[in-house]
């Protein structure tokens, strides 16, 4: 009569296995849904950011600021409104330029903050997540050697869906784990070129906004 070999599928591993180790599966499965909302949130955000410095390096400095509170809006606005003070009569150039300029990277820089939440999140995910299924794998392999010492049978067939299933939940880790940390590269360094744009931009305002006599202020109101 020919053994019946043990079911394997992934439902099964999950449904069969010790409650600990389930008790994990079911976090890093939390773990990885969490994962890639950030990432589809973080996708669309940093997108619009990127068409909005591309907007700011586009804009004139006498322009209306766009409509809205994105980044160009923003940017634009805080430049204008130093602008619109006028250049004190004991501020040289230069220090009328850093002015205008370092209002307008306070702006980016409160802006660029706005698309930072989740981040963190991610890193935590993607350095804690093979841990955290390492050691479901370490407690499901200390379960399944319990149980046959208890029953006394190293058979394959006794062992295997033991192993498997401690195993899963380490691969379970790796799924949430890889997504994570490639996210998390990619979205830092395009929220870094992000900033660099945007501050060149902003540079690049300050200049010709502060070659601008202060006296037609009030002409631009």
């Amino acid at each position: 009569m020919t053994p019946i070999a043990p079911d394997l599928s992934p439902i099964t591993l999950v449904l069969q296995a010790d409650p600990v180790v389930q008790g994990v599966m079911a976090l890093l499965l939390l773990a990885s849904l969490a994962c890639w909302a950030i990432i589809i949130e973080k996708a669309v955000t940093l997108r619009g950011l990127a068409r909005q410095a591309r907007l700011l390096a586009e804009e004139r400095p006498d322009a209306a600021p766009p409509a809205g509170e994105g980044l160009a809006a923003a940017t634009l606005r805080a430049g204008q409104a130093e602008w619109r003070e006028g250049r004190d009569p004991a501020e040289t150039a230069g220090e009328f330029r850093g002015r205008l300029e370092h209002a307008m990277r306070a702006a980016i820089a409160a802006t660029l903050r706005q698309a930072e939440p989740g981040l963190p999140l991610l890193a935590t995910i993607g350095s804690v997540s093979p841990f955290v299924g390492l050691f479901g794998t370490v407690w499901g392999i200390m379960h399944s050697f319990a149980g046959i010492a208890a029953r006394q049978d190293t058979s394959l067939a006794t062992v295997a869906p033991g192993i498997a299933e401690a195993l899963f939940a380490t691969a379970i880790g790796l799924v949430a784990a890889i997504p994570a940390t490639i996210a998390y590269n990619r979205c830092t360094t395009r929220l870094h070129r992000i900033r660099q744009e945007a501050l060149a931009a902003a540079g690049a305002l300050a200049l010709r906004l502060s070659r601008r006599p202060a006296r037609l202020a009030a002409a631009a109101e």
